[in-house]
């Protein structure tokens, strides 16, 4: 164990073993570092925080801090982070707004410098998030879930499944999963193929996907039907993950960006073209 000695460091917290604790950190009480993390300087474990084994905190990194709500009550949750978590410079994650209540970070998640994790989110496993990405409170991110820089999340959406969120997208609604998210219109854009490839899914798993979102965004039929089809017709593989998901939505799913079928460029006569003149003399 090796404790920088301008560290500050509660009595009551748990230190696992071979733990890094580097300069001007703050540790505090009932604070639990497995076996293994490494603090770097001025990075700060609030009480209440657990932080499994392997986990690494850069430069200014606060976990486990005050919710940002307008009624904070004096007792509030805790934050429980899993095993080699990897989160950057200047990144804020806060605790439960109640008590009996966790903000839950699971596994192998790269949280890049400046994220913002909210109060009572829960982020699976294998995440990316990238510079700046803001999840309000009472988000879920699915696992292997990316989201790309500026992206925001609003309170109580969900994020699926290897879904990847495009940069500077407002997620105001639930993002299904295995989807792409637009940055500039914030639209659905078809599959996460590259995603899909990578979590070691087959052509099979890619047909079925591709027609439930057919089925999805593209049939038209009304969405009571929709989900009765997504439960009888994909009752295996990735794609039966589609109607538990469509099902328990409470605040809508992200529609699709559509490029309309064909554009028509106005071409002016010459009349016309010097009244336009005209009028904007």
């Amino acid at each position: 164990m090796l404790i920088h000695p301008t560290a500050i460091v509660d009595s009551t917290a748990t230190l696992g073993e071979e733990v890094q604790i580097g300069p001007f950190c703050i540790v505090e009480k009932d604070a639990v570092l497995g076996d293994g993390c490494r603090l770097e300087a001025r990075a700060i474990v609030k009480e209440n925080t657990t932080l499994g084994p392997g986990n690494t905190l850069h430069e200014a990194a606060v976990l486990g801090g005050v919710p940002q709500h307008s009624s904070v009550p004096e007792v509030t949750g805790s934050l429980i982070v899993g095993e080699a978590n990897t989160f950057r410079e200047n990144t804020t994650v806060h605790c439960a707004l109640h008590e009996g209540e966790s903000t839950q970070i699971g596994d192998h998640n790269l949280v890049m410098v400046g994220v913002h994790i909210g109060h009572d989110c829960v982020v699976g496993n294998h995440t990316v998030l990238i510079n700046n990405v803001m999840l309000a409170g009472h988000v879920t991110v699915g696992d292997r879930a990316y989201v790309a820089g500026g992206a925001a999340v609003q309170q109580f959406r969900r994020v699926g499944r290897l879904a990847a969120v495009g940069g500077y997208s407002r997620a105001v609604k639930d993002v299904p999963p295995f989807v792409m998210l637009d940055g500039n219109t914030s639209g659905v854009v078809g599959l996460n193929r590259v995603g899909i490839q990578r979590a070691g899914y087959d052509r099979d798993d890619m047909q079925c996907l591709k027609n439930a979102y057919r089925l999805i965004y593209r049939s038209g039929l009304p969405w009571n039907d929709i989900l009765e089809r997504l439960k009888t017709d994909f009752t295996s593989g990735p794609a039966a993950e589609f109607h538990p998901f469509f099902s328990t939505g409470k605040h809508g799913f992200m529609p699709e960006r559509r490029t309309p079928n064909s554009a028509t460029i106005r071409l002016y006569r010459e009349e016309e073209r010097g009244d336009l003149q005209v009028k904007a003399g």
